[in-house]
């Protein structure tokens, strides 16, 4: 057995967690509930594209988030961690699936997995636990995956499963999109974002004021739309960031060094001709918005505090993926820039885990995924991505991999690409769009150049580092990035030819 294996049958043997299948030990998981036999709850905290830079506890000395920064102060924070993939559906069908975004094919918002796929909730279920959902997963109407789910006006879009690239001569623009996301900019009081995730708050807080310490233990996902846009929010808590948020860094002749694929990405969301004005509002917007979600997140912790099962769950924040907010010269997400590519994530089990900590390798969401399955004593699948957090958690210099994967196949551009972080290097591969034109790649120092300003990948010097990365890369995913672009563009062709009953998943 080497050290890895010891210290993570060690950590899960203190944890209650180093079982066969679904079984445990007597009194094994007493380290991590007290004198408790009961395995414990599980509630995950799933915002929607949270740029983790604008959180006090990743360090941005505006944003007032005291109930994240004080979930932090309680556990873990995980100061580079990656979503699967810079978009909504794919990020959360990777997260559901235990695997990457490829290998599910979820390659847009108009993709799903089988409606009897295995999941995560059915793993836990078959451990004995209840998973419920309350609120947005982006799944098709037809696709819960072992969840149950409390009503709210989520989930119930109808997946065609088709998507196409841009022309590599598409200089094409779209004004529109941003011309009408921009209008939310203002203060509201109310939204379709705002309604919903005051929904989640409440149905969230009232089953787990219901629950009893007793009762079987739960896997919640309560999933909220904030800070997505649109970016209406209401004056209260606009009035704090006016004047105060800074413009975005965007050296001279930046743009112009854009990767083909991000330019592409700002002409189809219309962001090459945005005024300052508008800039700024946004941004004002964007902090006040992820203020107002970090009130939300904090009634239902209270709520959860004051439940006979407070002490008995481990809390875990995470978002699918970040938000531009106008840094590179672009919006939403769709790249693999820190902002759009990393995301929060804080575990905490305040008196049963380690509190006040943070690791700073890189990690992914199906890392979390594999952490979850450690913590309800599931063995998950062989073919399942990631590891479990738990070792590292445990033991601060526990030899973890450093390392978290990111692809994105989806609109405005004209090839998939994919990102490697590894150590203090990020490299990404834009895959060959065509036999004329080779592909593009980037390579960064997040330690030297952590706004990512810098591209590397001309330099000699950094030459073996970027072929490491990428023969990594491909290890990782088990085919080239070029093949699963043409396996991609087949199945976005072809689609799946199913009637359509409802409204369609928005593709952005």
């Amino acid at each position: 057995m080497d050290r890895r294996d010891f210290v993570r049958n060690s950590v899960l043997a203190s944890l209650g967690l180093l079982t066969s299948g679904c079984a445990r030990r007597p009194g094994a998981l007493d380290s991590l509930l007290g004198q408790g036999q009961k395995k414990p709850n599980i509630l995950v905290i799933m915002s929607d594209e949270h740029d983790k830079g604008v959180t006090g506890c990743y360090g941005d000395p505006i944003v007032q988030t005291p109930n994240l920064d004080r979930l932090a102060s309680q556990g873990i924070v995980f100061e580079n961690a990656y979503t699967t993939s810079p978009l909504c559906v794919p990020a959360r069908q990777s997260f559901t699936a235990g695997k990457y975004a490829s290998r599910v094919s979820a390659w847009n918002n108009h993709r799903m997995m089988p409606p009897d796929s295995p999941s995560l909730p059915r793993l836990l279920n078959a451990c004995g636990y209840q998973s419920v959902l309350v609120g947005k997963m982006h799944y098709d109407q037809t696709c819960r995956y072992g969840f149950e789910e409390l009503p709210t006006k989520s989930n119930n879009g109808i997946m065609m499963g088709t998507g196409k690239r841009r022309l590599y001569d598409d200089t094409s623009t779209n004004p529109k999109s941003w011309e009408s996301r921009a209008k939310s900019f203002v203060a509201g009081e109310d939204s379709r974002i705002i309604s919903h995730d005051k929904d989640v708050t409440r149905q969230a807080s009232e089953f787990l004021g219901k629950r009893k310490k007793d009762d079987p233990p739960f896997f919640l996902l309560a999933g909220y739309l904030a800070p997505h846009f649109p970016l209406t929010v209401p004056e209260e808590y606009l009035s704090r960031y006016r004047g105060k948020v800074p413009m975005p860094n965007i050296p001279e002749g930046l743009i112009e060094q854009l990767p083909t694929n991000y330019k592409h990405i700002r002409m189809g969301f219309g962001v090459v001709d945005t005024d300052p004005e508008t800039v700024q509002l946004g941004r004002e917007c964007y902090w006040a918005f992820v203020n107002w979600m970090d009130d939300q997140v904090g009634e239902l912790l209270r709520a959860l505090e004051q439940s006979e099962v407070g002490q008995d769950t481990v809390v875990i924040y995470m978002t699918d993926h970040g938000e531009n907010k106008g840094d590179h010269g672009m919006w939403w997400k769709s790249c693999m820039y820190e902002h759009a590519a990393g995301i929060p994530l804080i575990i905490s089990c305040p008196g049963r885990l380690p509190q006040g900590q943070r690791r700073r390798g890189a990690c992914s969401s199906v890392d979390v995924v594999q952490t979850i399955a450690d913590i309800a004593g599931a063995d998950s699948p062989a073919d399942w991505d990631g590891d479990s957090l738990l070792p590292w958690i445990e033991d601060p210099q526990f030899a973890w991999k450093d390392f978290a994967l990111s692809e994105y196949y989806a609109h405005f551009i004209l090839s998939g690409f994919t990102m490697v972080r590894q150590g203090k290097y990020k490299y990404v591969y834009h895959a060959r769009w065509d036999e004329k034109r080779p592909p593009e790649l980037e390579l960064y120092d997040m330690e030297q150049d952590p706004g990512e300003l810098e591209n590397l990948i001309g330099d000699p010097h950094y030459a073996d580092t970027a072929a490491s990365m990428h023969a990594r890369m491909i290890k990782e995913l088990g085919e080239h990035p070029d093949d699963i672009e043409k396996r991609a563009v087949k199945e976005l062709a072809q689609g799946y030819n199913r009637p359509e009953k409802g409204k369609a998943e928005s593709e952005e």
